[in-house]
Formats: structure tokens, sequence, C-alpha cells
């Protein structure tokens, strides 16, 4: 892949609705080999026929995303995901728990898989999700296919909750944005790897990891010096275009707060991720309030975000936002 974006289409891509016609118009783009930006639980996906090489290419070129980025493939049932992958018995069992849901398994790649390799970056393993939110299964129950799709985003940039950010960010760039309203979860899938005897925790996400390790026994942290082998492990990621400053209890002059429950004394929040100290809220809102800061000031003071249940996944998304700009990150 080269640096040079994509040329733009004529217009902005038309923001539609979620009922049934307006997924039959969905499939229909999917199926010419078309970029469509469809809600799910979690953030706005880029979705496209993940079977079609040259339709994963221009989910590359939109993003401006580097190739050796695994993109997740979405599925509408466990038979579809079992024609992509082998599922391991710890698989099935958590996907009995969770799917559809926000979890995302990496599997050994089946021998007759139908995606193309640039949608697992020629890797012997898959990523795989069923997503909780019927314009997505939708989608993938008209078109037959399993759906690439990651964030509806430029590559680094804060992920979208809404067809406005997906509009703002890629609008001349893609053929479709479906709109679904904001989506429930906000923050992206856990991705747990079961392709080997010990689990790894690849990201966390919007499945807190206790849950998780009910049904798997304690996870093994990944190695993020070794090849990147799913979404969201560069370094860099999820990132506004403001400086952010973490586990702040004040703010500087100019700077805006991003509040979680109570602001200290003498702090004014800006916004408040949640005021009741709810870490769903929080989640929920994360993405939605840094595109709200993000549009009107250059550095942001985030409060501190306890580490526990959803509070690991929203405190890896700050992380990752406000780490130094790395060239190959996506």
């Amino acid at each position: 892949m080269t640096d040079t974006p994509p040329s733009p289409r004529s217009r902005p891509a038309p923001i539609i609705g979620a009922a049934p016609a307006d997924l039959d118009r969905a499939a229909d783009v999917i199926r010419a080999g078309g970029l469509v930006a469809v809600p799910t639980e979690t953030v706005y996906g880029l979705a496209a026929d993940a079977t079609n090489g040259k339709a994963v290419a221009a989910i590359f070129a939109a993003k401006q995303r580097p190739e050796f980025n695994p993109l997740i493939s979405h599925v509408a049932s466990l038979e579809m995901a079992a024609r992509l992958a082998d599922i391991p018995p710890l698989a099935r069992r958590l996907i009995d728990a969770f799917w559809p849901g926000p979890l995302t398994l990496v599997m050994p790649r089946a021998d007759a898989c139908p995606v193309s390799d640039l949608v697992t970056a020629g890797l012997s393993t898959i990523a795989v999700r069923q997503p909780r939110n019927s314009a997505m299964t939708g989608i993938i129950e008209r078109t037959g296919r399993p759906l690439a799709a990651p964030s509806a985003n430029p590559s680094q940039s804060l992920s979208p909750t809404t067809a406005a950010h997906v509009a703002a960010s890629l609008g001349a760039a893609i053929d479709l944005v479906i709109d679904g309203g904001q989506t429930t979860l906000g923050i992206e899938s856990a991705i747990v790897d079961v392709s080997s005897e010990t689990p790894i925790l690849l990201r966390h996400g919007a499945l807190a990891r206790h849950e998780i390790e009910a049904i798997t026994g304690p996870l093994r942290a990944p190695d993020f010096d070794a090849a990147v082998t799913a979404p969201g492990m560069m370094r860099r990621h999820y990132a506004p275009r403001a400086r952010l400053r973490l586990d702040a209890l004040d703010h500087d002059p100019g700077e805006a707060y991003l509040a979680f429950g109570q602001p200290p004394s003498g702090v004014r929040a800006t916004l408040n991720l949640s005021a009741d100290g709810d870490l769903a809220e929080a989640a929920a809102n994360l993405f939605a309030m840094l595109h709200e800061l993000d549009a009107r000031h250059d550095r942001i003071a985030v409060a501190p975000i306890p580490h526990r249940d959803l509070g690991e996944g929203i405190n890896d998304r700050l992380k990752r936002a406000a780490a130094p700009f790395e060239k190959d990150s996506v």
C-alpha cells in the first residue's frame, strides 16, 4: 500500500436508514464490491465482502491503513463461522456464552476458507465475530458472505459511534452509510486468540476480562513486539487530533476536562463520561465525547478511570490514543 489517499467520489456517501429496503440497498452495494459503513453494537464498521480481494483493498485505501494489520470477519451464524475457521473446543464454549456479542475470536483458518488473504494479512489464523446488531447481521444474511469491517474511520483516528462521525471523516471515500443511531456499547470488541493451547487476550474491549476468564481461565497478555495478529494491537490507535493527558486531577488553562464521576474540588468538567461513575455508561460515551472535545479543543485532560471491569478497555483505548504518533500505526 502507498500513503496516497483514495480518490474521492463525486459526492459524499448517501446516509440512509436501517429499514429492510435500506439493508437491501446496502447488500447490493456490498455484492458489487462497494464499501458501506454499518453500525454494530460496538462502533460503526466499514464493511466490504471479505471474499472479494479488490473490495477489501478498497477498505485499506479508504482508511489509509497498513495491510499487515488483519481485519475481523463478521458472520451471522455459527455455521458461517465454521466455514471460515477451525473452531477449537474452547472457542465453542466462548461462542456459546457470548455470541452474538462483543467478542472476537482468533482461530486457525479453515483449509477451504473463502476469505481474501488481505483480510488475514496472509496469516494462518482468522479473526471472527458474530455481532449483535440487526443492521449488520441483516446485510450479512442478505449477501450470504462474511463482511470484513474495521472501524469506519481513517487509520489511527477516533472510532465512530454515530453515522455523523463516519460522514465527517470518510463520507467522500465510501459508497453508503447506514444510520442506525448511536452505538450502544461504544468501544470495540474484546479479542481473544484461541488458536493455541494458551488463550491470549489480544485486546481489551466491551466484554470484561473477568467474564471471559470465567470460561478460559487466566488469559495471557500478548507480546506487542511480535507480529500484529489482530486489530487494535498497535501502540497508537483510536486517537483524536488533540493531545491527551491521562489520569488528570486538574486541568490547565485552555485544556478541556473529560471527567468520570464527581470531578475533583475546583475542577469544572467540560464533559463527563458518567457522572454516576458507571463504567458501562463511560464506555458508551467515550468516543462520542472525544469526538466532541476534539472538534473544539487542542488539549484534553482525562480523569482517572478505574482499572477494573470495562475500565480496562477504556484505559486501553485512552493509553493508545495518547501514545506518540507512529507512521505505521492503525
